[in-house]
């Protein structure tokens, strides 16, 4: 599918429009007229900013093409950036898009991946949920619903956030990059157990190296929450854990620490003696994730392991101490139907764990499913709304309530992730790494830390994907961290 335009405005709002209505085609956006040669294909939208107006015009294959405007307000010029004329360009495509199609998006326009940042902008000012939802909706075109769920999570947000430490504080992100297996949808940095483990613990000295040389940029900050993440952490054995945390101890005060979670994750990496450790050395925190409860469904995205071994290692978890278990689950996974949903829904609720996040699955470019679905077709890629209710129904249920909300590109039917918790269970860190808030210091391969500055600029710098290139650039990775934080 390709768009053209008259000059360099808004392509990337463009390009992300089309492909929320179009998520099964290629689009390409272009200033003046593709090659033809390497695009013979006509353009399905033109798009021409003037000084006075914006013209678009769909010119779909077997219909008459269909044009129309939008006046620029006295003083407003439509032909350069400003906050006008993007809200107006989105505005225009948005409302054609719904005409042709006969359908409507639940985010409106919005294409970020931070909706409740904006629910949480108008609570700030002294709107009330009501009005803030109400904002969302005239100003983005957001669904009533959504709009709702928006204003509503960034109230509880506030509340959860309350004694958070946001000048004076931060939070550390620990990344173990190893997996059982690659899960068919996954295109986070995560490496194959059986390739590496003969390395982890040379991985865990990289660590240290990274550990001992970040801590003094954080010195006088008070550590909030503590998330060790992945891959699968409990890809490690029982005395590299041990050894792990005792490491982040010895070079971080935890003695404020007001949330400390590892991502347990994969069933088939949990045993009893790792739990143990983990509870041992005070993790709080936990998470057990299915994604599914159908075993052909494991199957079939790589993850080897049964609906029956979730359940025996949730089991663990509560005879091993921990009162705050998440679980994840995924919706719109290949072939699985509303009724596959609530049967997944079903075998949780009987489980009663403490939070719940309900994934919308995302098509990512990096990820084996990609490819899956150019050899298998879209169509067996569905979320829907019925999907999302029965999800959002079941987590209601076990006495739950939506306590975060972030979205993706590519998400199958352009819905939502949403944290559903009971009282006082909720994840401290997910909320902050949406909210970027607070600075974030990340240590591991694939980890991204973030510093927020006062006034709220925000800077980022990462550390290599590749754990070879990770542990053989350590130094580099480190003077990433003093740039960024020194600063």
């Amino acid at each position: 599918m390709i768009a053209v335009e008259n000059i360099e405005l808004y392509r990337y709002e463009i390009h992300s429009l089309l492909k929320a209505f179009y998520p099964q085609e290629t689009v390409k956006v272009f200033v003046g007229e593709p090659d033809v040669r390497k695009y013979p294909e006509p353009a399905f939208l033109r798009v021409c900013f003037e000084n006075d107006h914006i013209d678009m015009t769909i010119l779909p294959a077997d219909q008459p093409a269909v044009t129309k405007s939008v006046q620029a307000p006295e003083g407003i010029v439509y032909n350069e950036k400003s906050t006008e004329c993007k809200t107006a360009a989105k505005h225009l495509l948005y409302e054609m898009l719904c005409a042709h199609t006969g359908t409507t998006l639940p985010w409106g326009e919005l294409i970020g991946i931070r909706p409740t940042k904006i629910a949480m902008t108008r609570l700030k000012e002294g709107d009330s949920v009501e009005e803030a939802a109400l904002f969302m909706e005239r100003e983005h075109l957001v669904s009533s619903e959504k709009a709702a769920l928006a204003a509503d999570i960034a109230d509880r947000e506030r509340r959860i956030l309350s004694d958070i430490h946001y000048e004076d504080g931060y939070s550390l992100y620990v990344g173990i990059p190893f997996c059982p297996t690659t899960c068919l949808y996954c295109s986070f940095t995560s490496f194959p157990l059986s390739s590496w483990k003969a390395r982890v613990d040379a991985y865990l000295d990289t660590l240290e190296r990274e550990m001992a040389a970040s801590a003094p940029l954080m010195e006088g900050k008070i550590l909030d929450t503590l998330y060790i993440g992945g891959g699968t952490p409990t890809t490690l054995e029982p005395a590299q854990s041990e050894r792990l945390i005792r490491m982040i101890g010895q070079y971080f005060d935890l003695g404020r620490l007001q949330e400390f979670t590892v991502e347990a994750g994969r069933p088939d990496s949990i045993t009893a003696e790792k739990l143990s450790v983990l509870k041992e050395c005070g993790v709080e925190r936990i998470s057990v994730n299915p994604q599914t409860m159908l075993d052909r469904t494991l199957k079939l995205i790589g993850r080897q392991h049964s609906a029956q071994q979730t359940i025996d290692a949730f089991t663990l978890a509560r005879e091993a101490g921990f009162d705050n278990i998440n679980m994840d689950i995924i919706l719109g996974l290949p072939g699985e139907t509303p009724e596959d949903v609530q049967y997944t829904i079903d075998v949780i609720g009987g489980l009663k764990p403490d939070d719940l996040t309900v994934h919308s699955l995302a098509i990512k470019r990096a990820s084996r499913l990609h490819k899956w679905i150019e050899k298998n077709g879209f169509t067996s890629i569905n979320n829907t709304d019925e999907s999302m209710q029965i999800a959002a129904k079941g987590a209601a249920d076990m006495g739950m309530k939506p306590y975060y909300l972030y979205r993706q590109k590519n998400m199958s039917g352009n819905f939502e992730n949403v944290g559903y918790a009971r009282e006082g269970k909720a994840g401290i860190y997910n909320i902050l790494i949406m909210e970027e808030k607070q600075s974030i210091l990340a240590l591991g391969a694939g980890s991204i830390s973030k510093c927020v500055f006062p006034g709220g600029r925000i800077e980022r710098c990462d550390d290599a994907k590749e754990v070879e290139i990770y542990m053989s650039n350590i130094d580099e990775m480190i003077e990433r961290k003093r740039k960024l934080f020194g600063s």
